[in-house]
């Protein structure tokens, strides 16, 4: 166990505390515990973030992310909130939550145009894009308000825009399905965009009951037909998420193929070893495992012990056995196949 003190001795309290709970299952009243609970409100990635908050609520931008747009900026920061384990009884998050809660419409849905007020989606004309409410969905569901009664008609408003097959379309516009680019394909899926079926499996999987749902569980299915092995954007998510990264583009938020991202998806939905897919791709996780235990975030080494202890709690929390059944055929992938010439 040669990343303990490797861990344990990260300057981040945030980090050791997440350590603490999620890895050594200490319980709240432990003196060590308590004591970082207290040292997390003095962390740069929690001070730094909080400083930004406006008096409404809300955030105009987040770290590497100046796009103005307030309901992004906002999503992404209760998106950090909740991964360092800040929940609906900080002030900073129900001053933010309530800030996109304000925003809802009455489908539950949030509004494109608000939302995203660059060139993407007015001058493709979309109607719909599911990830204008997966993304501020996601950063509430992270923060617990999953089960709130507002976060559950977007949970509706965001199943109702499924594809029979189980994927989520790039958009509608003017009632068609939007293009899908090579990069955003999905193995088996016509219409389906790889972007926003991680944007909506992500919310399904902060949810306590629809992360192991029938919904859920066909989107991490056709996810884990894409099985190329990247390692060059290995641990981007984690990475993006404590601030290290920049959050850009809007349809390509989710376009880069992070494994660990995806291992992660793996334990919420209920995947196992059992499934040949996630045991490759533990085999290949551990194979990029370095010799003190850790795995290193070239880009940014500075969130190398994130990614660690992303990876570690996902191996740690990995079943022998899924509570799922896969239904998709193993098929080589290929994001731009060769056309076949008609002469």
């Amino acid at each position: 166990m040669t990343w303990l003190p490797l861990l344990l001795a990260d300057p981040s309290p945030a980090l050791r505390l997440l350590v603490l709970r999620e890895l050594f299952n200490r319980p709240e009243d432990d003196a060590e515990v308590r004591e970082l609970a207290a040292l997390r409100e003095t962390d740069p990635l929690v001070t730094d973030l909080l400083v930004l908050q406006e008096p409404e609520g809300a955030w105009s931008r987040v770290d590497l992310t100046s796009s103005g747009r307030k309901l992004r900026a906002t999503a992404l920061a209760l998106t950090r909130l909740g991964y360092l384990g800040f929940g609906p009884d900080h002030p900073a998050v129900q001053g933010g939550a309530e800030y996109l809660f304000s925003l809802q419409q009455a489908d539950g849905s949030w509004p494109l145009a608000t939302a995203w007020t660059g060139p993407e989606a007015k001058k493709e004309g979309y109607d719909m894009v599911p990830l204008q409410t997966a993304l501020p969905l996601r950063g509430l569901a992270a923060c617990g308000y999953a089960t709130d009664a507002r976060a559950e008609r977007a949970y509706e408003w965001l199943l109702a825009q499924r594809l029979p097959d189980g994927a989520w379309p790039t958009g509608l516009a003017a009632g068609n399905y939007g293009y899908v680019g090579g990069y955003r394909r999905l193995a088996h899926s016509r219409w389906g965009c790889r972007s926003n079926t991680t944007g909506a499996l992500m919310c399904l999987a902060c949810h306590p009951e629809r992360r192991t749902s029938p919904e859920a569980q066909r989107a991490l299915d056709l996810l884990l037909g894409r099985e190329i092995r990247e390692s060059y954007s290995f641990g981007f998510e984690v990475a993006r998420t404590i601030g290290v990264e920049p959050a850009r583009g809007f349809f390509t938020h989710y376009a880069r193929f992070d494994l660990a991202q995806i291992l992660d998806l793996c334990w919420r939905a209920g995947a196992g070893r059992d499934d040949e897919r996630v045991i490759e791709l533990v085999t290949f996780v551990q194979d990029l495992q370095g010799p003190y235990g850790l795995w290193e975030y070239t880009p940014r080494p500075q969130a190398s012990r994130w990614v660690a202890f992303d990876l570690l709690r996902s191996l740690s929390r990995l079943g022998e056995a899924g509570d799922w059944l896969s239904l998709e055929p193993r098929t080589p992938f290929q994001a731009y196949p060769r056309r076949t010439k008609r002469f």
